[in-house]
């Protein structure tokens, strides 16, 4: 617990949020979630049926004495439209949390920042604990905050895309500023990737496609919660720094001269 994350007050001691779509079955999404340890999950709130009961539903194969449900408003394309599905996730009694989407392209599904800016003022306003989806601009972050998020998650690259961090630099300069917890959020494609995320300081790493559209998603959500466990504790340690020639790795103080047999 000592280094645990905290968003809102609430307090998770795994760094990896994982999502619920695209696995072949519920059963595998469920051992999934088992073996990546985590403690948050997000559901789309418009393309699960609330209201189904039993196996049936996927909220059923989610153990929500341990894991927290983090209603996201994929699909929407308007701020409207992520605010009245982030209303519905409430009036169903999924969470006043809200993992907020609004897409301005449907190609590279990239984010419509003024329509999220909008809609994250409406919902703060409402009460709602907002984590809106966002593209790495560190100013585009730094005004989520200002509008009262309480977390940010730019993405690493296009959601499903697998390209693992495409802008390093931007991520950085988003942490550096930022007052509240930053999640990469989206272009994790392998367990490299999510360590290199944790490495540069953020907050935690949010992944779907990585680990469901693996060949084997239990292994690779097994391989994540590692990752990211290493990615973190490597951040805390300090890497050593880059250095354009080599550094001999033994001292060479009290080195015995060559072929003297003694010092000199």
């Amino acid at each position: 617990m000592a280094d645990a994350l905290v968003i809102a007050g609430r307090t998770f001691t795994s760094r990896l949020v994982v999502g619920t779509g695209k696995y072949p079955s519920h059963a595998v999404m469920q051992a999934a979630h088992e073996a990546s340890g985590t403690e948050m999950v997000t559901v789309a709130v418009r393309r699960v049926d609330l209201t189904a009961r039993g196996e049936g539903s996927l909220l059923s194969w989610i153990d929500r004495s341990r894991i927290f449900i983090l209603p996201n408003t994929a699909a929407c394309y308007t701020a409207d439209d992520a605010i009245r599905t982030a209303r519905l996730a409430r009036e169903a009694g999924l969470s006043n949390w809200i993992k907020l989407e609004v897409i301005g392209d449907e190609r590279t599904l990239f984010p419509d920042n003024e329509a999220l800016l909008v809609a994250t003022r409406q919902l703060v306003r409402e009460d709602f604990i907002v984590l809106p989806y966002t593209t790495d601009d560190p100013v585009v972050c730094r005004k989520l905050e200002e509008a009262g998020a309480a977390a940010v998650m730019p993405l690493g690259a296009p959601i499903g895309s697998g390209l693992g961090l495409q802008n390093p630099n931007n991520l950085l300069i988003i942490k550096e500023q930022a007052r509240v917890p930053v999640i990469v959020d989206a272009g994790v494609g392998t367990a490299s990737d999510a360590a290199f995320a944790m490495e540069l300081g953020v907050d935690a790493v949010l992944m779907n496609t990585a680990i469901a559209g693996a060949e084997d998603p239990v292994a690779m959500a097994t391989a994540m919660r590692h990752a990211v466990i290493a990615g973190r504790l490597a951040f805390a340690a300090g890497r050593i720094p880059r250095k354009r020639y080599a550094s001999a790795s033994s001292p060479m103080d009290g080195l015995i001269a060559s072929g003297s047999g003694r010092r000199s």
